[in-house]
C-alpha cells in the first residue's frame, strides 16, 4: 500500500519489518542533506529507534573516505504534492546493534542487497555493487554509541535510471539495465525487509552466513589490484572475517582498514577501475 505521498510503500514495509523488529518506523523526506547524517544526528540526540529514512532528494550525500555524492534527483526537487521521477534510490537504515564482531558488516549488507536485486550483480570489497564492469550502487556504514550497544546507520545509494553525471572515465551502471520496469519504491520494498533480517542474522552469527554468496559475486578475485597505501598484488578473495586477501611479492596480506581503497591495476584491462560512490 502506498503511503500518503501516493507511491512509496512505507506502510507495507513497516508492517512486514515491524513484525520482526519492534519499534521500527519508516519515514520519507522530500529533501535532506544526507539520510546517514540525519540518523546520526538523531542517535546522538537519544533518538535511537530502528528507523528507515528515505530521501526523494539527497543534497549532500557522503561516501567512504569523505567523498561526496549528490543525488541524481537533486536537479528535480518535487513541487508540493507532486512526486519527482526517482533516478536513484537513497535510504538509510538505523538499528541498535551489539554483534560480537563488527568485521564484515558492509559485506553482509552488500550480499543482502545484491541477492534482493539480481543474480548478475557483483560485489567489490568492501562496499560497492557493480554490473558489467561499472559501479551501480554504494554502501556507507557509520556507528555511534548508544548505551551498551552502538547505533549502526547503513546508507545505500542505487542508480535506478541512467545517471546524468558526467566527467567519469567509465559511466556508472543503473538498475533498469537489468530490471527495465523497476522504480525506486519497488526496489525499496524488495530490499529492506531482507536487509533487516540479514543485519539481525549478522548480529548473532557474524559474516559466516554471507561468505559463500560474497565469494560467488567477488568482483576483485584473481585481479591485479593497487591499494591506496601503495601496496600492489593480486586479490585472492576474503577471509572469514571479511578481510581482503592480497598476494604481494612479500606474501599474503590481509587488508581490513576502512581507510584503504582498492582499484584495479592499469594492466588489468578487463576491470573498469575505481568509481566515486554511487
Amino acid at each position: 500500500m502506498p503511503d500518503a505521498r501516493g507511491h512509496w510503500p512505507l506502510e507495507a514495509i513497516t508492517r512486514e519489518v515491524g513484525a520482526q523488529l519492534p519499534g521500527f518506523c519508516a519515514e520519507l523526506l522530500p529533501t535532506i542533506d544526507s539520510t546517514n547524517s540525519e540518523l546520526m544526528r538523531r542517535a546522538r540526540a537519544g533518538r535511537d529507534a530502528p528507523t528507515l529514512l528515505v530521501a526523494e532528494v539527497q543534497l549532500a550525500g557522503r561516501g567512504r573516505l569523505g567523498r561526496t555524492w549528490v543525488s541524481q534527483d537533486a536537479d528535480a526537487v518535487a513541487t508540493p504534492g507532486v512526486a519527482p521521477i526517482q533516478r536513484a534510490l537513497t535510504f538509510s537504515l538505523g538499528m541498535p546493534l551489539r554483534p560480537q564482531d563488527w568485521s564484515g558488516l558492509s559485506l553482509a549488507v552488500g550480499v543482502s542487497v545484491a541477492c534482493s536485486l539480481h543474480p548478475a550483480l557483483q560485489l567489490k570489497w568492501p562496499n560497492d555493487l557493480w554490473f558489467d564492469g561499472r559501479k551501480l550502487a554504494g554502501i556507507l556504514i557509520e556507528t555511534v554509541a548508544v548505551g551498551e550497544r552502538r547505533y549502526a546507520v547503513i546508507g545505500v545509494g542505487i542508480n535506478i535510471t541512467a545517471p546524468t553525471v558526467t566527467g567519469l572515465s567509465v559511466a556508472p551502471a543503473w538498475l533498469q539495465e537489468l530490471l527495465p520496469q523497476c522504480d525506486a519504491p519497488q526496489v525499496l520494498v524488495r530490499i529492506v525487509p531482507a536487509l533487516v533480517a540479514a543485519i539481525r542474522e549478522f548480529e548473532t552469527a557474524g559474516l559466516a552466513p554471507s561468505l559463500a554468496e560474497f565469494r560467488a559475486r567477488d568482483l576483485l578475485y584473481g585481479r591485479a589490484v593497487v591499494l591506496s597505501n601503495g601496496l600492489t598484488g593480486t586479490a585472492q578473495g576474503i577471509d572469514s572475517g571479511g578481510g581482503l586477501l592480497v598476494h604481494t611479492s612479500s606474501g599474503m596480506n590481509t587488508i581490513t582498514s576502512a581507510e584503504v581503497s582498492v582499484r584495479a591495476a592499469e594492466s588489468d584491462t578487463g576491470f573498469a577501475g575505481h568509481q566515486p560512490p554511487a
